[in-house]
């Protein structure tokens, strides 16, 4: 399945996109500030996109203009999230390529994979989570409509093997519904 948006395809993950993956996640801002290390070589981005992004959710984020895979995001749905929530709730996930941050291109992904998420999948809710040395996520999460939840301090981090605060923010389908009526979605 692939969804769009004005600038982007959200597809599922090819192996013809390693290359790019291991472009963009092989910098050290990208990986360990979302909780996973930096791809070592082009080799570790194929077999990431073989086990991690093989998921029917999950999307590589595609631009329209040169066709390049330069972030992803993702639903992972009740047990498959890193939260403690119900089959009918799911967590949206994401990242973009350093050369890509500050365009509004992850609010406007993580829009469209949350109408997906609602109008397609019925979900009733959705989560989503950043680390505190993270403002940019924070950032793209309130422009979505996200609200702060609580806060997991010191909580472990097994693809890192470290302990971090984590900030869990939410948003239910009313209130998805109400922004969407009223029009109050932030520009990216």
């Amino acid at each position: 399945m692939s969804l769009e948006t004005t600038r982007l395809l959200l597809r599922p993950w090819r192996d013809t996109d390693a290359a790019d993956l291991y472009e963009f996640a092989k910098d050290q801002r990208v990986g360990p500030i979302a909780g996973w290390p930096r791809h070592t070589s082009v080799e570790n981005s194929a077999e990431i996109i073989r086990t991690v992004f093989n998921h029917p959710e999950v999307y590589a984020v595609e631009l329209r203009e040169n066709r390049r895979a330069v972030g992803c995001v993702g639903i992972l749905i009740g047990g498959d999230s890193n939260f403690e929530i119900s089959a009918q709730e799911g967590e949206i996930a994401y990242w973009i390529g350093v050369p890509y941050w500050g365009q509004g291109l992850i609010p406007e992904a993580v829009r469209e994979v949350m109408r997906h998420a609602f109008e397609t999948l019925k979900l009733k809710a959705l989560w989503c989570g950043y680390f505190a040395n993270n403002s940019q996520s924070f950032v793209a999460q309130s422009k979505c409509g996200f609200r702060h939840h609580h806060t997991e301090e010191n909580k472990y981090n097994p693809f890192l093997q470290d302990y971090r605060t984590e900030h869990i923010s939410r948003i239910t389908y009313e209130q998805w519904l109400d922004h969407t009526k009223e029009g109050t979605f932030r520009a990216g």
